[in-house]
């Protein structure tokens, strides 16, 4: 007699086990199945270990700069194994924290493959090649994504990598080609840079970070230039010749062809989903261009079976998943939660700068066809980024002129991925820009430049 379940998770990353102990806490008996580590990709391979990378190069980049501040640092080095060892050990100890949660929350481990059977259940295939029947009332696929590989551009791990491989190898490359722009190609230049490593990125686009604002991607161009990052826009790598000693990357440029030498190239084209062999076939799944198909519950079209994360066509952010599979269970368990507001997603890159953003670009607001105001506010002009040290970047914010209503904001500086978080709660209150300019801000703070971007729009600024 197969294990019977209110609520299966397959996938156990920030959608998954987000959705699998909100499930038991609404006193649905819930179990959750893992092929790899607990935590998913976000926490093991993703979110977090690129996070403490980052975080030791910010430490050596601020001994670099020590002289800056009065303090005469004179013999320091770093130890990049060390260095990776401290990420991966970050890593293990938020993964050990998601399996301290499960048990807390009495949720059902299950380790091994999990494929969707005839008849509301899953199949789980362990590492011995057993398979397990368990049946459930409901299901959730949550099994997120990976590295996208290009058809030019083969990942054999060692020359040719993904971020996987990028968070830990064994020695640092002297010269490194990263292939993509996003939030993982920029991270890891502003990582590789800082501790010596010679990047190269090279973006087919007309633009690096081509989902942000063209401020915000004008700024980071400037600032990478200027840290010694080439940067080649509107290029498109065409081959990389791996039988050498290094790799030979041929690059189509707006100037012809070019290549360059290099001891990795670092594939940082997005993620595609894991959809492959998860029984969707099998029971007539609805999938539209490598997605599942959900409604606004995260309702397949077969019921009983559900999607949320990376798989389903939102952003693929963890805290969208999470978002999504609160919503999923909570409907499930009878209760009306409001539908996710996919307009009011915050977005988040932790290269140094940092970037964050919400909602219009002007760009995009223009093209809407909102009358805007525009405010700005540089970081030149902060008190607390000049006592900081912490003087690039700046605050863009975005009003519609006839109701104030608040249309956006782009930041990039330091810290703004921690700022963005009152613009998403001001634009779900629905505040207007005149709200923001009359909530006193506290002084001196990084946050005072949402308030003066405000009034700038406004015509109201008093530190410009």
């Amino acid at each position: 007699m197969a294990s019977s379940y209110d609520v299966i998770v397959i996938g156990s990353g920030p959608g998954g086990y987000v959705a699998a102990i909100r499930a038991s806490q609404l006193g649905l008996k819930t179990a959750i199945v893992e092929k790899a580590e607990l935590g998913g990709i976000c926490l093991n391979w993703g979110c977090i270990p690129t996070k403490a990378l980052i975080k030791s190069a910010q430490v050596y980049d601020y001994i670099k700069h020590a002289k800056d501040y009065g303090i005469d640092v004179k013999e320091y080095a770093h130890d990049f194994g060390a260095v990776i060892k401290r990420s991966r050990d970050v890593a293990a100890g938020m993964s050990k924290g998601v399996t301290f949660l499960l048990k807390k929350n009495k949720i059902d481990v299950i380790n091994g493959t999990g494929k969707l059977a005839i008849g509301k259940m899953v199949e789980v295939t362990d590492s011995n090649g057993a398979k397990t029947l368990y049946d459930g009332k409901h299901i959730i696929l949550a099994t997120g994504g990976r590295a996208r590989e290009l058809p030019n551009l083969p990942i054999d791990k060692k020359k040719v990598i993904s971020y996987r491989e990028a968070m830990s190898l064994d020695k640092q490359p002297k010269s490194l080609v990263i292939v993509g722009s996003g939030a993982i190609g920029v991270e890891f230049a502003y990582f590789y840079n800082s501790i010596g490593t010679k990047v190269t990125i090279v973006e087919f686009m007309p633009r690096i970070v081509p989902v942000e604002d063209e401020d915000i991607s004008k700024q980071l161009e400037k600032i990478y230039k200027k840290e010694g990052i080439d940067i080649w826009t509107n290029s498109s790598v065409e081959s990389v010749d791996t039988k050498g000693e290094g790799c030979k990357v041929r690059v189509k440029t707006p100037d012809g062809e070019k290549f360059i030498d290099c001891d990795i190239v670092l594939s940082a084209a997005g993620v595609v989903t894991n959809l492959e062999g998860i029984g969707l076939e099998s029971l007539g799944v609805a999938q539209d261009k490598g997605k599942v198909i959900v409604d606004e519950y995260y309702r397949t079209n077969i019921p009983g079976i559900y999607a949320i994360g990376d798989i389903t066509k939102g952003p693929a952010l963890a805290h969208v998943a999470s978002a999504e599979g609160i919503i999923c269970v909570e409907k499930i368990a009878g209760h009306h939660p409001e539908p996710l507001n996919y307009g009011n997603i915050p977005g988040c890159t932790y290269c140094s700068p940092e970037i964050a953003s919400v909602g219009f670009t002007e760009k995009a607001a223009k093209e809407a066809g909102y009358e805007i105001k525009v405010g700005k506010f540089p970081f030149s002009a902060s008190g607390k980024a000049s006592a900081s040290g912490a003087k690039d970047g700046f605050v863009k914010v975005i009003f519609d002129a006839k109701y104030g209503e608040f249309l956006g904001a782009h930041m990039i500086g330091a810290n703004v991925t921690e700022l963005i978080a009152e613009v998403v709660v001001a634009r779900k209150l629905e505040t207007t820009g005149h709200e923001i300019i009359k909530s006193v801000h506290p002084h001196p703070t990084m946050s005072e430049a949402i308030m003066e971007a405000a009034a700038d729009a406004y015509g109201e600024v008093i530190h410009l």
